[in-house]
């Protein structure tokens, strides 16, 4: 493994990982994450496409198309013909673990209004308890023919999950803080108001947020999100913590590297799916036919037949970004002994035998060469074996086109907390090995 900390300025490394935080605070849902990417997108010259429309693609032009509001492919056509080189591919997710507000989520109850709520994946419920929370998503709002698809995100405080008194669970300190998924997890919204219902008071404040009629609410997906912003931390401020950096850090990385190449040999595409944290299994998750179809069509309008189109995936790389466990030195049983990835070292190469991470042998010798390229330094990691392994989109996307694939991520601490951390360097060398893959 190569060590060149020193060739990548720490300077530049906290400017990336302050865009990274703004990318996040900005982001509190998977729509918004996406309406994020748009924004950078179009600001880099990227135009949209749109599935239901004819396509006209340009030589050497960049282009970006959404899918259900919280998926998005973006991709700059290379100067090399598909059949040539193939494609440079990066994947990631836009969904984060965490609570989902139910339907018709606002009931009264003692005097107060409570909200409920749906698990999302899998988080770490007990972070979530004696935090300064609130709601983002979208809203769907009545207009003269139909619908539009409205973002909302309350800035204030508005919810709250406060924890039981230790005087009522004097256990808690040795068995840990459990929370009943459907009877203590209800978030308190404020105090019932005297002849107004409850769901009537939560959705006014949606109306107000919207500035819309109450009665122009047709419908929402909104999720919990924690308001306090991403900081940096540690002697030197060398570590940040935010929400989502599982998974939006490797978004923000993939869309870095890409909106910076220029004039690339080889077609270069992100693809960022909704739905990871529960299966993928939806027409805009990475099982769904999105990416597919997108390359289905970029190969169309380069005027490929069916085989040529299978040559060009044979000459093409995919690599799935999802972040990695970094070694936390308080819990040593947990982690293979050989296999620490340590923070701020570089990013993780993720293995696992039975194929929970699409990485191989020739896949990560292919990533190893770019790490060299690139100057960055490297780990490899695979879970302990008796614990259960989580698995990415790799292994999906991989099957599915049947492309050479690895599964990678930058190392972080306390995964699917509303809270996480990672290193400032990380970020950096995620970026640097991202855009040498858009340039090889």
């Amino acid at each position: 493994m190569i060590n060149t900390t020193s060739s990548h300025s720490t300077a530049n490394a906290k400017m990336q990982a302050q865009d990274l935080l703004d990318f996040i605070d900005a982001s509190p849902s998977p729509w918004h994450a996406v309406h994020s990417a748009e924004q950078r997108l179009q600001t880099a010259g990227f135009s949209q496409l749109h599935e239901a429309e004819a396509w006209q693609l340009n030589a050497g032009g960049s282009y970006y198309v959404v899918r259900g509001g919280a998926s998005i492919i973006a991709f700059t056509l290379g100067q090399q013909a598909l059949t040539a080189c193939g494609l440079r591919m990066i994947g990631a997710h836009t969904d984060s673990p965490g609570l989902r507000l139910k339907p018709k989520p606002a009931y009264g109850s003692d005097g107060l209004i409570r909200i409920g709520v749906e698990v999302y994946g899998g988080p770490i419920l007990a972070t979530f308890t004696d935090r300064d929370l609130s709601v983002a998503g979208r809203v769907n709002v009545r207009n003269g023919s139909g619908f539009d698809a409205r973002l909302l995100k309350i800035e204030d405080a508005v919810l709250r999950l406060p924890n039981l008194a230790i005087h009522m669970n004097r256990e808690v300190n040795d068995k840990g803080l459990k929370l009943n998924k459907q009877t203590e997890l209800p978030l308190i919204f404020g105090e019932s108001a005297a002849g107004i219902a409850a769901e009537q008071q939560f959705m006014q404040q949606l109306a107000q947020q919207l500035q819309v009629e109450l009665s122009d609410i047709i419908n929402f997906e909104l999720n919990v999100f924690d308001t306090q912003k991403g900081v940096f931390w540690g002697a030197n401020q060398e570590f940040i913590a935010d929400s989502q950096l599982d998974n939006l850090a490797s978004c923000h990385a993939a869309l870095s590297a890409l909106i910076t190449t220029k004039n690339p040999d080889a077609t270069c595409l992100c693809a960022f799916f909704d739905h990871e944290e529960v299966g993928s299994e939806s027409t805009s998750g990475a099982s769904g036919s999105f990416l597919a179809n997108i390359i289905q069509r970029i190969a169309a309008h380069s005027r490929l037949t069916d085989e040529d189109r299978l040559r060009a995936l044979a000459q093409s790389f995919f690599i799935s970004a999802d972040m990695a466990h970094a070694y936390h030195p308080n819990y040593p049983s947990a982690y293979e002994p050989e296999h620490h990835a340590m923070v701020n070292r570089g990013p993780v190469i993720k293995t696992n035998a039975n194929q929970r991470y699409a990485t191989s042998a020739d896949s990560a010798a292919r990533f190893i060469r770019l790490c060299e390229t690139a100057g960055v330094p490297y780990q490899q990691y695979a879970h302990r074996t008796d614990l259960g392994c989580g698995s990415t989109i790799g292994p999906i996307v991989s099957s599915q086109l049947g492309v050479a694939s690895i599964d990678i991520g930058s190392p972080m601490w306390a995964m699917h907390s509303i809270r996480e951390s990672a290193g400032v360097l990380d970020h950096s060398y995620m970026i640097a090995v991202l855009s040498a893959l858009f340039n090889s």
